[in-house]
């Protein structure tokens, strides 16, 4: 019956209400590509790394955190593209995005995907 994934997207919905949210269209490259060998679930289990534009002291790019929900769609896989909504670990951190930004998603440090930001929220006071 899917409650699961139910319970899931109200946990989910509740922390974007404290924290903000962050919508984007995200392509995946084909596995042949360098892309992921496997879709992965659409219900925010995934913990990715982010390359938002942010650099350390020492001017190294430095990724963020966040995990990522598919909408519309149980799960991800190689060549496809989906809006995603992201719950990152580190709010604070993405709050310089914009609608347009094109920002990639790592996965052990390698490119896994290229998304470009369409909705930016700040949490509801």
């Amino acid at each position: 019956m899917m409650l699961d994934r139910s319970r899931r997207w109200c946990e989910w919905r509740g922390w974007e209400v404290r924290h903000g949210m962050v919508r984007e269209t995200l392509s995946l490259p084909e596995a042949k590509k360098g892309g992921r060998r496997s879709a992965f679930a659409g219900d925010g289990r995934l913990r990715a790394m982010w390359d938002i534009g942010n650099r350390t002291t020492d001017g190294e790019r430095e990724l963020s955190v966040a995990r990522v929900w598919v909408e519309f769609a149980e799960e991800l896989g190689p060549g496809e593209t989906a809006d995603v909504r992201l719950a990152p670990l580190s709010p604070e951190h993405w709050r310089h995005l914009k609608c347009g930004d094109v920002i990639t998603m790592h996965e052990a440090r390698l490119v896994a995907g290229t998304a470009t930001v369409i909705e930016v929220l700040p949490p509801h006071s």
